[in-house]
This record gives structure tokens, C-alpha cells and sequence, in this order.
């Protein structure tokens, strides 16, 4: 007897995850996603068009959480649902129609990192791995039993996109392990301990704005946790804002000072940060456009500048 389940997805997870499941012989008679945001950079793949690609009827509800919703997963009698990095929460409702379980993806080694953006907060907290999470779901959020996880590691340097390409294949591989113990039966299911302090929020673009009185550290990870094509982190300098993509955190230190400055070394920018630490400017634009770093840095020889 063929397996049946309804897929709610989006963004690359939710792409691998819909093919995973076809892959693995699963009748997907529906999938629900999202209307793509004309103010969003699309950077990821699309689960309609791959959906299309298929032949599979697509849904996309401003609010899943609705009677007729019900009734047409209720009509469908799907064994499963499962959520991709699909944006709303499922209510029990529509968990119910599901007749062996609902299950959601969540790009986090839970019980960390519940909620939104998981990738980006990690990084912002400077951890040195992550990875991806498939539960049940219930009611409150990233809060069900557990069936797998995967971790990855996050590199000093990674970016949120780096990070996010390895727990797409992250979500990809414990699908395709998990898959024929959830059509069997016998899956692994274990409570999760829910942690106090692990739930994140949207982030925003105002949450980019960098802090001069920071350690290099900490600037180094507010920006690859936002860098493109996530809004990036940005800061005041002089009467500029600054649109800071890529930096490096440097062995070399300095005294402490009451403000950091921006200076000039060999040719290169770096910011003596406020606790000595220092940190290498790679990657940075204005208004106008990117900076010429080489330009910048040759002024910065004669007049280093104060950052506040």
C-alpha cells in the first residue's frame, strides 16, 4: 500500500525534503507553500515550481489554519504531514488529519534553537555546530517528540548561506534515513527536554546594526550571521552608513581603548576594537556602491579615524 502525505514547504529544505520523500516511493497529493515576498532576495529554490515539475497540485494559503483547509486534508487521508521550512504554525486541526503523525524539519540540533531563524542565531552566538532536527509536532513550537538528528559543523568563517547549504543536506540525510521506520513504524520517538532561554524570534533588518564598543568577535559574527542575501549588518561611519559583508577576526591585538578605531596595516583595513581585539574589513559598500578598500586604506595611513 502506497504511503500518502501532504507536504507544507519552502525554501531549499523544503525543496530536498519534497524530493526525498518522491524519491523514497511517497504519494505527495498536495503541497502548501508559500507566496514568494516581491521584497524578499530569492535565493533559494522554489517548491512550487518543483512541485510543478512533478504534476503536484500546489496550495498557497495566506492562513493554512482554516476549516476548508481541514476539510481538503481531512477529503485527502494522508498518512503524514510533514513541514519543510514552511512559515506558519500548524494547528492541531489540521495535525489530526494525519493519520500515522505530523512532522516537522527544524534547522537546529533541538532542543536549541526553537523557533525562527535557527541558522542566524546560532552563528550571532558563535557556536561551532548546528545542523537539523525532524519531530513531531504539537501545538507549541519545535516542541515534539524527536525521531533524528544530524549535526554540521559551523566553520569560523561560515556565513548563514555556508551554514544553511549544510543543514539543507543535513534535513536531507535524516529524511532519507528516517523514512522507512515512519512508514514502518518503528521509528525512534523521544521526548524533548524543552529548555528555557532556546527560543529565538524573527530577526529584522534593524537587528544588523553593529556596535562599535563590541569585541571583534562579536562583530564577526553579527556579520556573517547577516550577510547577503540575508540584509546585512551595517553601521555609522562618519556621516556614511556602512554596509559591512565580510570580515576576519586577526591573531594580532592592540591596547584597549575607551573607542575603536579604524586604521590602516599594509595596505588593508581593520578596526582596533574597544577591548584590543582587531578585526580584518574584506568586504564592505555604501550607498553608492562598494568600498575601495586599497583607496581607503592608503587615507587611513595618514589619519586613522575614530569609530563611536
Amino acid at each position: 500500500m502506497t504511503t500518502r502525505a501532504v507536504v507544507f514547504g519552502y525554501h531549499d529544505v523544503g525543496v530536498r525534503c519534497l524530493e526525498t520523500l518522491l524519491s523514497g516511493g511517497v504519494d505527495v497529493p498536495l503541497v502548501v507553500t508559500v507566496r514568494d515576498d516581491p521584497t524578499e532576495t530569492q535565493w533559494f529554490a522554489s517548491v512550487a515550481a518543483t512541485a510543478a515539475e512533478y504534476g503536484i497540485e500546489t496550495v498557497t494559503p495566506a492562513d493554512p489554519n482554516t476549516p476548508d483547509m481541514q476539510q481538503r486534508l481531512a477529503a485527502l487521508q494522508p498518512d503524514f504531514i510533514f513541514s519543510f521550512y514552511y512559515r506558519s504554525l500548524l494547528g492541531a486541526p489540521l495535525l489530526r488529519t494525519a493519520r500515522l503523525g505530523a512532522l516537522n524539519m527544524h534547522g537546529s540540533l533541538l532542543p536549541k534553537y526553537r523557533g525562527r531563524a535557527p541558522v542566524n542565531w546560532a552563528i550571532l552566538h558563535d557556536e561551532r555546530e548546528t545542523g537539523a532536527t525532524l519531530h513531531y509536532m504539537v501545538d507549541r513550537a519545535d516542541a515534539g517528540d524527536i525521531v533524528d538528528q544530524q549535526a554540521v559543523p559551523i566553520l569560523r568563517n561560515d556565513d548563514a548561506r555556508a551554514v544553511f547549504g549544510k543543514v539543507t543536506v543535513a534535513a536531507e540525510i535524516i529524511l532519507a534515513r528516517s523514512l522507512p521506520g515512519l512508514i514502518a513504524g518503528t521509528a525512534p520517538r523521544h521526548a524533548q527536554p524543552v529548555e528555557p532561554g532556546q527560543y529565538f524570534g524573527r530577526r529584522r533588518p534593524e537587528d544588523g546594526r553593529i556596535d562599535w564598543t563590541w569585541s571583534a568577535q562579536q562583530i564577526h559574527n553579527l556579520v556573517r550571521a547577516v550577510a547577503p542575501p540575508f540584509p546585512g549588518a551595517y553601521a555609522t561611519v562618519g556621516e556614511q552608513r556602512w554596509f559591512i559583508h565580510k570580515t576576519r577576526v586577526v591573531p594580532q591585538t592592540t591596547e584597549p581603548s575607551a573607542q575603536a578605531r579604524l586604521v590602516s596595516v599594509d595596505g588593508q583595513c581593520y578596526v582596533e576594537c574597544c577591548d584590543g581585539s582587531v578585526l580584518h574589513l574584506i568586504k564592505v559598500a555604501s550607498q553608492d556602491g562598494p568600498l575601495i578598500l586599497r583607496g581607503l586604506a592608503a587615507a587611513l595611513a595618514k589619519h586613522p579615524r575614530s569609530l563611536s
